[in-house]
């Protein structure tokens, strides 16, 4: 036992001899008293870990152990054993403590770990200089040797394969075996933990490449549920150590961390030298000219140095001048402010003195690569002693020679880039993500596209791409406004988001359009479209739950459509629009549903875009017409007609409106026809007005409910009415009922706007729709149709005779006229007639026909239909 030369001695040597003796002998008894044994794992991997020449745990994490030993009363006993053999060991309980182990979640559910991290470190690669590796890119076809069973070995392996790379992997069960492969040739690379790299890497005339990964955090572990009090006394020593600059931690690490490095004395220090002498010889001549000559060069290189040291701190970088030993020689004004110093509290001291522990490390790497004769150009993240304040530099470093070619110190300039590189990754995420939902926008989504099509083409195994359109989303912002629609799509997206696995790629499109990314799927069809049809579903039940938003719950629903990535395309954008046609299928199919692209669909689209051409042209070129039905009374008198639009094709003759009428709707053509439509029935009704026989005939119009909303359709109806002079009164506007859904509030402004001037209003298809009867109370209309649904089957049907009756009396009851359309038959006019039913329309008194063939007695009204007669 040593004795601490710190204590001071006592005046009796006899009496200090006595206590001293009394001292051992009750330290041996309480220690063999008290001591426990502790089996310890010990493996080669200096500097961290390995066994001295009489077998006891050295290096920086032997050494600590050794220091809580003797504080702690463990007797350690050394198990020596490979890397491998001492994990297995650990879990059987054969040891009771293996230092140096990386924490893992696997490892985790293995062996237990304390709390505070014994070391940091991270894995890098070693290899001759001459390889050149760069990147992960470059270690293809290599030979890379690394710890068998080791986290580094595992996560190599996967990185390699998540790029596609073919190399070599070899198993260790020793590091050294591993650099004096790689030194002989037997391999091309070694993987290790850097600290073990770093002191070997100069033995096997090996240098550490740019490759580096996975940093970790290093502890003692033990058996699982056992030994918690060897874990809790490690934390406690280590915590206590490293909150203490001076302490034993920080010695082990200092002395480990490489050899030091002897500080070779500058030439200009022997010219120096040399000077001086000259001078004290002229001097001692009595030279007052030359002690005037040095004068005057001292007060130059003062004004000089001066001057260096003015244009030096007015640079807007941090220059500093290090030593071997890594203590600075001189720091600029900028480099004293960061510290918060002056210089004279800077010179002198090292990186430990004012950055946390891992960034002094890393610089400290970066400093002996350039003393070795390294330039080095790189980013540095530094933070201060405390671990705050991240800043980002692009420093440059070089090292300064000596006359004789020797390297005396280092010089760097390091330029704050921080507020640039935040600017960068702002710029980044704005052109690469969404702003709303933070999802990667269209421009990121084609690129992953790419990727994972070449990735699918490699592998062989099937992707899939899913487009997911929100139904009725429109409406919502429309009737809500832009701000809720936001926040719904925010929701969206965390719910989309939950339901994906991490390896899935989800993006928006933009609108309520998403799209999924699914790759690595069965490249047998059928298993593939199973496991889309599966996560189809997940989706689709998630976001038809309810949607919380501020005062109000929203329920709306999904439509999704496939493309897979084995169906022909010519580039990634084909293959989202194969997507896109395949949502809009499934939109058509009732919506909430998913349908998988079909090839019949790009014809189906090509069709589609060609009748839009050529409906385009027959707005402009004057191709659509109007027909009309007539419409009568209980005695066959002619009340008016309804006039149905046509479109006579160039080639195809008469085009039903079924075929184009949808087409408009969706394209927007429908306002254009709609005025046209209003205009042409307008000059009809004007027309007819001059003549005795059609005076009193009345014109009404059943308008599109997004020609009815649009903000000028009001005065599109006056005007029509005062260009054409046709007389107000006599022009009545057909409504459905699945406009009454839509701003309801806005639907009776306007309404009551044109009832003012004296227009007439009908609702069309009466009892198909969801009419309230509190809406409709409050409708000023004039007339309820009965649709021709229930007509065709009043005959037979006891529901559609009921619903007839109902309806007849509900106008009744509301002052309402009604009349049936769709009557074909004289059954079916008999059958309205004894149910209370006056006015009729249908084939049995007309087909649609052209205006002037309409009969010229009696009173009639005009109808514009925009469907199917």
């Amino acid at each position: 036992m040593e004795v601490d030369p710190r204590m001071k001695p006592l005046r009796s040597p006899r009496l200090a001899h006595l206590l001293l003796c009394l001292g051992l002998l009750s330290c041996a008894w309480s220690h063999a008293a008290e001591a426990q044994t502790v089996r310890v794992g010990v493996y080669a991997n200096e500097p961290k870990i390995f066994a001295d020449a009489s077998g006891q745990p050295t290096g920086i994490l032997g050494e600590l152990l050794q220091a809580m030993a003797n504080e702690e009363k463990w007797q350690l006993q050394t198990v020596p054993c490979a890397w491998q053999q001492c994990l297995q060991l650990l879990q059987e309980g054969e040891i009771d403590l293996l230092p140096d182990v990386a924490f893992s979640e696997e490892r985790a559910r293995l062996m237990d770990f304390h709390q505070v991290p014994s070391l940091f470190s991270w894995s890098q690669l070693y290899s001759h200089e001459e390889l050149r590796l760069h990147s992960v890119l470059d270690l293809r076809g290599l030979r890379i040797a690394a710890l068998e069973g080791s986290i580094q070995y595992q996560y190599l392996q996967s990185l390699l394969d998540s790029f596609g790379l073919q190399a070599q992997m070899i198993a260790l069960s020793d590091l050294r075996q591993g650099f004096a492969m790689v030194h002989d040739g037997d391999a091309d690379a070694v993987v290790a933990n850097q600290l073990f790299g770093d002191y070997h890497v100069a033995n096997y005339r090996l240098s550490a490449t740019p490759i580096m990964f996975q940093p970790a955090q290093l502890f003692y572990a033990t058996p699982k549920g056992e030994n918690r009090n060897l874990l809790e006394a490690i934390d406690r020593h280590l915590q206590n150590w490293q909150a203490s600059p001076g302490s034993i931690y920080f010695q082990v690490l200092q002395r480990w961390s490489g050899e030091a490095q002897r500080r070779s004395i500058p030439v200009l220090f022997w010219w120096g030298l040399a000077l001086l002498a000259a001078l004290l010889t002229l001097a001692i001549g009595g030279s007052l000219l030359l002690r005037r000559q040095v004068a005057d060069k001292t007060r130059h290189l003062k004004a000089s140095e001066a001057r260096l040291n003015t244009i030096l701190d007015s640079v807007e970088a941090h220059i500093y001048i290090k030593d071997p030993q890594l203590r600075y020689q001189y720091a600029n004004r900028k480099v004293c402010e960061l510290f918060g110093r002056t210089v004279d509290q800077v010179i002198g001291h090292t990186d430990a003195d004012f950055f946390d522990s891992e960034t002094a490390q890393a610089l400290g790497i970066n400093d002996r690569r350039v003393l070795a004769g390294e330039r080095i150009e790189n980013e540095e993240t530094n933070r201060d002693r405390q671990g705050r304040n991240e800043r980002t530099y692009f420093s440059v470093k070089l090292p300064l020679r000596a006359a004789d070619d020797s390297i005396y110190a280092l010089c760097g300039i390091s330029t704050d880039i921080t507020e640039h590189k935040k600017n960068l990754e702002q710029i980044h995420q704005l052109a690469y993500y969404d702003a709303l939902t933070g999802l990667p926008n269209r421009r990121l989504l084609l690129e992953h596209l790419q990727f994972a099509l070449a990735r699918s083409a490699r592998s062989g195994r099937e992707g899939a791409l899913l487009f997911i359109d929100l139904d009725n989303f429109k409406q919502l912002n429309d009737t809500l406004g832009h701000d809720m629609g936001d926040l719904l799509l925010q929701q969206v997206s965390s719910r989309l988001l939950d339901q994906v696995r991490l390896e899935d790629n989800l993006s928006r499109l933009g609108g309520d359009e998403f799209v999924l990314i699914l790759e690595n799927l069965d490249p047998e069809p059928q298993a593939a479209i199973a496991i889309i049809e599966q996560v189809a579903d997940k989706l689709l039940r998630a976001l038809a739950r309810p949607f919380e938003l501020p005062g109000y719950s929203h329920s709306g629903s999904a439509s999704i459509g496939v493309a897979l990535f084995s169906q022909p395309y010519d580039k990634p954008e084909e293959l989202l629009k194969h997507a896109d046609l395949a949502m809009y299928e499934a939109k058509a199919a009732g919506r909430n549903t998913l349908c998988f692209f079909d090839p019949r669909m790009q014809e189906a689209l090509a069709a589609r875009a060609t009748l839009e051409h050529e409906l385009r042209r027959a707005l402009s070129e004057g191709q659509l017409l109007l027909h009309y039905q007539p419409q009568v009374d209980e005695q066959g008198e002619l009340l008016g007609a309804e006039a149905l639009i046509r479109w006579r094709h160039p080639q195809r003759g008469l085009v039903p409106p079924g075929e184009f009428i949808p087409l408009a709707e969706s394209t927007g053509l429908i306002l254009p026809m709609g005025r046209w439509i209003l205009h042409t029935a307008c000059r009809q009704l004007a027309a007819w007005a001059d003549d005795p026989q059609r005076a009193e005939l009345t014109v009404a119009i059943n308008v599109s409910a997004r020609q009815f909303h649009h903000p000028d359709f009001v005065a599109d109806v006056l005007t029509a009415l005062k260009e054409t002079g046709a007389a107000p009164h006599r022009l009545e506007l057909e409504l459905t009922e699945s406009q009454l859904v839509q701003d309801i509030e806005a639907l009776i402004d306007k309404m009551g706007q044109l009832k003012a001037h004296g227009v007439r209003f009908s609702l069309d298809d009466f009892g198909t729709g969801y009419s309230s009867l509190s809406y409709l109370k409050r409708l000023p209309l004039d007339q309820l149709k009965i649709d021709r649904s229930f007509v065709h089957d009043l005959l037979d049907n006891a529901s559609d005779t009921a619903i007839v009756r109902t309806i007849l009396a509900l106008g009744q009851e509301l002052e309402l006229r009604v009349i049936a359309e769709g009557v074909e038959s004289e059954a079916q006019r008999d059958a309205l007639l004894r149910l209370g039913c006056r006015h009729f329309q249908g084939y049995l008194y007309g087909a649609p026909q052209p205006a002037e063939q309409i009969g010229a007695h009696g009173r009639a009204t005009l109808a514009l239909h925009l469907g199917s007669a």
